[in-house]
């Protein structure tokens, strides 16, 4: 008898899963072991319950299951055939939400898309992350472009984040929108408990709030599935309410059914969500420093490796490895899992990590060297004075002439880069490719071989995805211009001023005293500024689960050390030793001669358990508002003091107390992710000496601690008149994580010029994400993105390929191109996948 179904025209949709963590409180290793025992068990669930179906997400797993137990995946893919095996997810595994770049979450989709429909026929339809610890406000675009138009998680949970319906419309910036559904009452049961009580409560919930519900059911995060008695269970309640009042499904079929007939009409009544969904263990945000910033390196030195393989493959026929590269992706991705990048798994899944990302980072560095060796070895870097030295073979004359040996720069990045470039060895001189000369400084390397512990400083100007050749000198000290003599660039035992900053440290705390906007004539900071702060956190977990702020201060680092390391033309360097406990913090203070930024390289001997370290910034400006990067966009936030999730880029802009101005301060990074902001008070969180995998356990003296040891890494202090977007601070933020490269070469005929830019976008809006060869057609993948927050209009040239076209991006929009080989044939927008 279908009597609920009949008499309330409502259905509870019954998703037998396991909730599969490949990783948490083991290794991978036992995770595939687990994996397979879990399909093993599924499958064999649908042979004794002939209307049983199964949900599962992660291609990484059917990808194991493929190359380790065939005969299960042909049995496997029959079962997705016949629709009782349900693919969803979408991606590789289910990752962190927060933390991966926008790049990273179009590689899972790219992937993972395009794996099961090449195995299986088929795609998720589904976007399907029900354990990760929340989930930025980009994802609709995403989940769009990869073909979902429907989102299925679990946290925030209730007590978390307050919602009118578990079904709701989730829609980002851009305007992309989907259905999503919050999993209520869990996504797992555990082996002791039954399914009658989940199904009562579920029904509650749907009276309520008047819509079908999913009951997610089967033992989970060790996988297991659902088991037979689980499976007798719904039988039982299907004999009670109706087999359509309680119904096996699927994610697919619940917003099939909610999205035809007269249900469609019902959707339009829905909520409307238009933020990120957070908070869930905040302190994932910051947990294991290691593993966060090896994937920050790991995803630009891929995207990097891609773009200058691209080029090479085009110009010069170099052979461009795809399968390499995504093989270096499967790493990266499968070490965004949430549990892995969230920091919150047992000590020995980070040696695993350490191996996996090491891995990404030595294809990529083999990648990378390959096109950039390729590219500068194919540079023509012969000269009238070097041409008749090569047919003499006294080598003497060659280094007596000092005719200059090629340096060749590489910017990776869609516009063109002014930056400082160290050369590994000391010089004398610098030119560029039309014999100009260069201002030089000799700065201390890293060696101290046979006393030449000097290399050479310099700062290149290379064109937007290009390179551009440098002449370096041994011995033409006549060819150094650019001499200190006019005051620019100064620095005294506790200050560095150059014509746009002047930074004052107090001599005992190590403190910035004064942060002064010379060309705005503008104190920047209330207070005093990279104050290092100690955070007691006894009280929290591994997850930080129930904080959602972390400002309990129980000390500060002091009683500093301050000296001048350098002060020459270009780079001014102040080091800024500090001590708390039995932790050593090292701040390396930079100004360079004309860029109106603060750098500063760290080094954290980090010695505390159940501490948290934060640098805090107090920006001397009313009415603040928090701006933080988030993958593929940005994000406004309260500055409640709440621990937020960010990119490589955190801004607070508000008023000046005395003009009414509009000035802001930018805080950049190259690998972390955490911050808050109270007020007008920023703040960074450095590291956080927590118990692995801690869920208020018995701790004892056995017990293993994060972030204890060195960590090096470097931020970037942007002071800005106006509005964030005025000021580059997108561009500069990329600076900092990816730097210019280079190439030491030699004298040798080649088809390419010493000077050349490879792509030209005329809106700053715009920037490139990837460019890529296609996985599949013949021709390139451009991938841009706009990162104001404002319509723009670009138009894009690509001269290696000769072609040239105008784009539309509304904000905040991510656009990818497909460029054909074939200059007759379109270039034509396509989505993540490629299709």
């Amino acid at each position: 008898m279908d009597n609920q179904e009949a008499a309330t025209g409502r259905q509870l949709h019954m998703i037998g899963n396991a909730h599969l963590d490949p990783v948490w409180l083991w290794r991978w290793q036992e995770g595939f072991a687990e994996i397979k025992a879990t399909f093993r068990s599924a499958l064999d669930r649908m042979k004794e319950f002939p209307e049983f179906i199964f949900t599962c997400a992660g291609a990484a797993y059917y990808r194991w299951i493929e190359e380790n137990a065939p005969d299960m995946f042909a049995e496997l893919r029959q079962r997705v055939a016949e629709g009782r095996w349900v693919i969803v997810g979408g991606w590789w595994i289910q990752p962190d939400c927060n933390l991966p770049a926008g790049e990273s979450f179009a590689r899972h989709a790219l992937y993972s898309q395009r794996y099961f429909l090449q195995k299986f026929g088929v795609m998720a339809k589904v976007g399907y992350n029900v354990d990760s610890f929340g989930h930025h406000g980009m994802l609709p675009q995403i989940l769009k472009l990869s073909g979902m138009d429907y989102y299925v998680f679990m946290r925030p949970e209730e007590h978390e984040k307050a919602m009118k319906s578990n079904l709701f419309w989730w829609q980002s910036q851009d305007g992309s929108r989907v259905l999503a559904y919050r999993i209520p009452k869990g996504y797992t049961t555990r082996p002791t408990d039954g399914v009658i009580e989940k199904i009562k409560a579920l029904n509650e919930v749907m009276q309520e709030q008047k819509t079908d519900q999913m009951c997610f059911y089967g033992v989970g995060n060790h996988g297991g599935g659902p088991t037979i008695a689980n499976l007798h269970e719904i039988r039982s309640a299907q004999e009670k309410l109706g087999a359509k009042a309680v119904a096996h499904s699927s994610p697919n079929a619940y917003f099939e059914r909610l999205t035809r007939g007269d249900n469609a009409a019902d959707l339009q009544q829905l909520p409307l969500i238009q933020e990120d969904l957070q908070h869930h263990a905040s302190g994932c945000y910051s947990a294991h420093s290691e593993t966060k910033a090896s994937n920050r390196e790991a995803e630009h030195r891929l995207l990097t490796a891609e773009k200058w393989a691209a080029v090479a493959h085009h110009m010069l026929k170099l052979p461009y490895d795809s399968n390499r590269l995504q093989e270096a992706w499967e790493c990266v991705m499968f070490n965004q899992f949430h549990d892995i990048l969230g920091g919150c798994s047992i000590k020995e899944a980070y040696q695993d990590a350490r191996e996996g990302y090491g891995h990404a980072l030595h294809i990529g560095a083999e990648t990378l060297n390959a096109a950039m060796q390729k590219i500068s070895w194919s540079i023509g870097t012969m000269r009238p004075g070097i041409v008749s030295l090569t047919r003499d073979k006294d080598r003497t004359l060659w280094e007596q002439n000092d005719l200059g040996v090629p340096f060749v720069v590489f910017n990776p990045h869609s516009w063109e880069v002014t930056a400082p470039v160290q050369i590994p060895q000391q010089m004398k001189g610098v030119t560029d490719e039309a014999d100009m000369p260069q201002p030089i400084q000799q700065v201390r390397a890293s060696r101290t071989n046979g006393g030449d512990k000097y290399d050479t400083l310099f700062l290149a100007q290379v064109p937007a995805m290009g390179f551009r050749v440098y002449w370096i000198y041994r011995e033409q000290a006549k060819l150094q211009t650019g001499a200190n003599t006019d005051c620019e660039l100064s620095a005294t035992p506790t200050t560095l001023e150059n014509r746009f900053i002047r930074l004052e440290i107090e001599p005992y705390t190590g403190y910035v005293k004064r942060l002064f906007d010379k060309r705005n004539g503008v104190d920047v900071l209330a207070a005093a500024g990279a104050v290092p702060i100690i955070i007691d956190e006894h009280n929290c977990d591994t997850w930080a689960h129930g904080a959602f702020s972390f400002r309990n201060e129980i000390g500060k680092f002091t009683d500093a050390e301050v000296k001048v390391i350098e002060a020459g033309p270009i780079r001014a360097w102040l080091r800024v030793t500090s001590w708390y406990g039995r932790s050593v913090l090292r701040q390396d203070f930079m100004l360079h001669k004309d860029r109106p930024d603060v750098l500063v390289r760290v080094k954290l001997d980090w010695q505390e358990r159940h501490k948290m370290l934060k640098l805090s910034f107090p920006v001397r400006v009313n009415s603040p508002m928090a701006t933080y990067e988030i993958p593929f966009g940005t994000i406004k936030r309260p500055v409640n003091g709440e621990e937020e999730a960010g990119q490589q880029w955190l801004d607070v802009t508000g008023t000046l107390p005395e003009l009414g101005q509009p000035y802001g301060l930018a805080l950049l990074n190259n690998g972390k992710y955490s911050f808050d902001v109270k007020d007008n008070d920023l703040r960074m969180t450095l590291a956080r000496g927590a118990i692995y995998a801690d869920h208020y356990g018995q701790r004892d003296e056995m017990c293993e601690y994060m972030d204890q040891g060195i960590q090096e890494f470097a931020y970037s202090l942007v002071p800005h008149q106006g509005a964030w977007q005025d000021a580059g601070i997108v561009r500069k933020a990329y600076e900092l994580s990816v730097p210019l490269g280079s190439v030491i070469e030699t004298y040798h005929e080649g088809a390419l010029p010493q000077r050349y830019e490879g792509i030209s976008i005329t809106s700053d809006q715009v920037l490139v994400s990837a460019f890529k060869k296609a996985e599949a057609a013949d021709g390139y993948i451009l991938r841009c993105y706009e990162t104001s927050g404002q319509a723009a209009s670009a138009m894009i040239e690509i001269p290696m390929l000769g072609r040239t076209w105008t784009a539309a991006f509304g904000k905040c929009e991510i656009k990818t191109f497909f460029v054909p080989l074939d200059s007759k044939q379109e270039i034509t927008e396509t989505n993540l996948l490629e299709l």
